[in-house]
């Protein structure tokens, strides 16, 4: 049969109940508990079945139940005050519109985990960014996300009998999901042409999405007139082999930038969540270069300028490199656009551009075409900055310009009704309008012990609740016997002390180290006095069979015996899933090899809902870490193996469980409650969660890159680019002097020996061919000296220009001060230097005596 016309069928509201249709098609319901209950308070049992998604429950809720609701006066007064909630907190102040002066932040990324109504996501990426939006829309900040609208999303899991994964993918329909095609100022959907693959031309539809006050908006090529190849481009979040990535990344860069262009908005600053969305940057400069007439060396330092970049990635393999073939195969025309060769193209992917046999790395493309680059944890941003230092060859590692800002989560997205409930009596509303405020969540100590902790126990009971559940519910669809399945119905204790353990099934994250003595654990957990009992989730990636392996042999652990009251695992982990564990477990579980964890935020999302952290000193919590607020496994050691490092630190967790946790837990008083407990819960709040929160985090991309870069970009594209024009033409001058830079002399005064507190005269000639002192900054380079003749905690001071000899030679003097006995020494540099170039190093031209 073909068909000959399609139609978009909508639910059919009464007009008292239209105000639903609005309020579930932004997303703002789902950090709003009271807009939650709404649709709930309609059908309980469908909202369940429909997986929490509102605009496809409206659609199939019986007419007769719209009708009825229609009438309740007290279900039209819980509309009314959601729906005036909703216009108000669209209608509230931008707190940033003055600062960036009507300028807006595009931010890009491959995957946003908003709700699990709107599976576009995999796992802690995806999470970070729905979370910034969230956050961005709570601040008022001028902010569109851009990403992709996969057809499939990111598989379903399920597992086969012998509990090894299988994935499904189940196709989204974008007509019944809280999603609206875009639509230009003409209110036309949003359709356009990209002409950058191969010999084709590709349809492409964008989508939005309501995130409260920021629009986020989603490219699809599952379109009609599209070959059907094209169209699976966007049909899986990391699916396919490395052509589909390469043509996935195209399409979210350049893509991105187009479907931006065709909406009318012309960003100022460009982000770049992980390097999966690099290629927006070269788009933005071919599209300043048909704009303005540029060359592609002006138009490059208008887009560093306006750029930021996030690396979420610790180890190099993780970071997508293409081959030069397949490169040359899919970007040839375009890179003939930008008037470069292939091989100047291929530099700007390569850590060491002479190396024609190196990969183009699209994380290496963000970090050399943004002025601002990031790591997300400390610790993280030292790992980034050691595994991408081969990008500025002459910089020591401790100035690699990548810095740090710590992911958070937002907050009101994963904190319990209940939670939330008891927040707002003792803590006031400014806990959720303001999470970044300290003050706010020192107030923790108002609250009673026992109100606490009655509060933590109704979730955990329904954690328990919800696990039996879904364990029933897995055993019945794989077969399994009736007996098994009944006993499903008494797995885990309401009452017991509850572990979790939910993320990516990856090897570093040693999801089964916990199993490494099985018979000290099943000690631990099958202890009558105090029983402990261990709930997993999590998926391991299609193709990664070593993460398939864990999953399997924790599902075996399950079926012994001695350990099925006490340890299960939930199928299919996603929003909903997360929400009920971190909810609900009194200890959150980290067990990532150090340092491969980059952040993490699912212990920060616990913490929000009172539970405590064991986990190692990695990613956010080298930073989050007390005496008082959770348990820290070692002190970051490392061993010689692999077997040696899990055998001492699963020692660690067993010892921290047997003789810290689990006496804490059940040492009760006479009102029953585990008053030290209860303390480690208010001290986690309050030193946890006014720091490890996104608003705090977008208030730092805020001030340290967006607000910057706006100002940067301003600068660098008036007047057609003048000042962009301008630095390129520096640069490439000062490309071409520096080979006659020269440092001829650097004299210390002669002393071998001085005291401390004494200053140092240093004087230096320095050749510098055809530039002027104001193009360089020449600086001396001095700290203690260690056994292996390094530099310990170097500093820096800038020498000035004394003038100029009647040889051309300029002499530059400066002095340094030692404060500290002991073995030191002094290097000195020249710098190329530029005031509208953020960093120096960014320019290559660094010369060392």
């Amino acid at each position: 049969m073909r068909i000959v016309r399609q139609f978009n069928v909508t639910a059919n509201l009464p007009e008292p109940l239209e105000p639903l249709r609005r309020i579930a098609f932004n997303l703002w319901w789902c950090w709003r508990h009271d807009a939650i209950a709404l649709f709930r308070r309609l059908d309980p049992e469908r909202w369940e079945l429909c997986e929490h998604n509102p605009v496809r429950m409206l659609g199939e809720t019986d007419q007769a139940r719209l009708n009825a609701m229609a009438e309740d006066d007290g279900y039209l007064a819980h509309v009314a005050r959601v729906s005036e909630a909703l216009d108000a907190y669209l209608a509230s102040p931008r707190r940033y519109a003055d600062r960036t002066g009507g300028g807006t932040i595009a931010y890009f990324s491959a995957e946003f985990g908003l709700s699990e109504c709107v599976p576009i996501y995999s796992g802690g990426l995806g999470m970070l960014a729905g979370d910034h939006l969230k956050a961005a829309s709570d601040l008022g900040l001028p902010l569109v996300g851009v990403g992709l609208l996969y057809r499939e999303g990111y598989f379903r899991q399920y597992l086969n009998p012998d509990g090894w994964q299988g994935e499904i993918y189940p196709r989204n329909d974008f007509y019944n999901m809280p999603i609206t095609k875009a639509r230009n100022a003409s209110g036309q959907p949003v359709v356009f042409d990209f002409r950058h693959y191969p010999q084709r031309v590709v349809r492409v539809q964008v989508w939005q999405v309501e995130v409260g006050r920021v629009p986020l908006y989603l490219l699809d090529t599952n379109l009609l007139e599209n070959d059907p190849a094209d169209r699976d481009i966007t049909a899986q979040l990391y699916g396919g082999d490395w052509e589909m990535r390469l043509r996935q990344e195209m399409m979210l860069g350049i893509g991105g930038m187009q479907a931006l262009q065709a909406l009318g908005i012309q960003p100022a600053v460009c982000h770049m969540n992980e390097g999966h969305s690099a290629f927006l940057a070269v788009e933005r400069c071919r599209m300043l270069m048909k704009q303005t007439g540029c060359s592609f060396n002006e138009a490059r330092e208008a887009v560093y300028a306006g750029a930021c970049f996030t690396t979420h990635t610790p180890v190099p393999a993780g970071n997508d490199a293409f081959h030069p073939g397949l490169i040359e195969k899919y970007l040839a025309p375009y890179i003939r656009d930008l008037g470069l060769t292939f091989e100047e193209f291929m530099a700007l992917g390569r850590q060491n551009p002479a190396n024609t046999q190196e990969e183009f790395c699209v994380t290496v493309l963000a970090l050399k075409l943004a002025s601002f680059r990031n790591g997300v944890s400390r610790l993280h941003s030292e790992v980034s900055s050691k595994m991408w230092r081969n990008i500025w060859p002459s910089v020591p590692l401790a100035e690699v310009p990548i810095t740090s800002i710590t992911n958070g989560v937002h907050t009101s997205t994963w904190i319990s009704h209940d939670m939330a409930g008891l927040l707002d009596q003792y803590l006031g509303p400014r806990w959720l309008s303001a999470p970044a405020d300290p003050i706010v969540w020192a107030r923790v100590d108002q609250i009673p012990d026992a109100e606490l902790w009655r509060t933590h126990e109704r979730r955990r009971e329904r954690l328990v609740a919800f696990v039996r559940q879904r364990v029933r519910r897995q055993l019945m669809r794989r077969g399994a016997p009736p007996r098994e399945i009944e006993q499903a119905e008494e797995i885990l204790d309401p009452d017991a002390l509850t572990i979790g353990f939910a993320r990516r099934f990856a090897g570093y994250k040693r999801a089964t180290l916990l199993f490494h003595d099985v018979e000290r654990l099943t000690r631990i957990l099958c202890n009558t006095d105090r029983p402990v009992q261990i709930i997993y989730a999590g998926k391991a990636h299609p193709r990664d069979n070593e993460g398939k392996e864990l999953i399997r042999r924790i599902v075996h652990m399950v079926r012994r015996p001695e350990l099925r009251r006490h340890v299960a695992f939930v199928e299919d982990y996603d929003m909903n899933v997360a929400r009920y564990l971190v909810q609900g477990c009194d200890v959150w579980l980290n067990t990532p090899l150090r340092p491969m964890e980059a952040s993490g935020t699912s212990g920060m999302k616990a913490t929000a809902n009172g539970a405590l952290n064991i986990s190692i000193p990695d990613g956010w919590w080298a930073e989050a870490a007390r005496q008082d607020n959770g348990w820290t496994i070692g002190r970051g050691e490392q061993y010689s193996s692999f077997e040696e490092q899990n055998a001492v630190e699963s020692a660690a967790i067993y010892d921290i469980l047997e003789k810290e946790v689990a006496p804490m837990f059940y040492e009760r008083g006479a009102d029953d409650l585990p008053r030290q407990w209860v303390r480690y819960m208010k001290n986690a709040l309050r030193s946890v969660c006014p720091i490890f929160n996104t608003h705090r985090m977008v208030q730092q991309y805020t001030e340290w890159a967006y607000v910057p870069a706006m100002e940067r970009w301003r600068r660098m594209t008036d007047s057609n680019l003048a000042l962009a024009r301008q630095v390129a033409q520096w640069r490439g001058r000062m490309a071409a002097n520096w080979p006659k830079t020269r440092i001829l002399s650097v004299d210390a005064a002669g002393k071998d020996e001085v005291k401390v507190g004494d200053r140092l005269e240093v004087s230096a000639r320095i050749d510098l061919g055809q530039a002027e002192p104001d193009d360089v900054r020449v600086e001396i380079y001095f700290g203690g000296v260690d056994v292996e003749n390094n530099l310990v905690r170097p500093r820096t001071t800038t020498m000035k220009c004394e003038g100029r000899g009647a040889d051309g030679v300029y002499t530059f003097r400066g002095q340094v001060q030692f404060r500290a006995s002991g073995q030191h020494g002094l290097g000195l540099r020249v710098l190329a230097q530029h005031p509208e170039i953020v960093c120096a190093f960014d320019t290559g031209m660094i010369l060392w005596a």
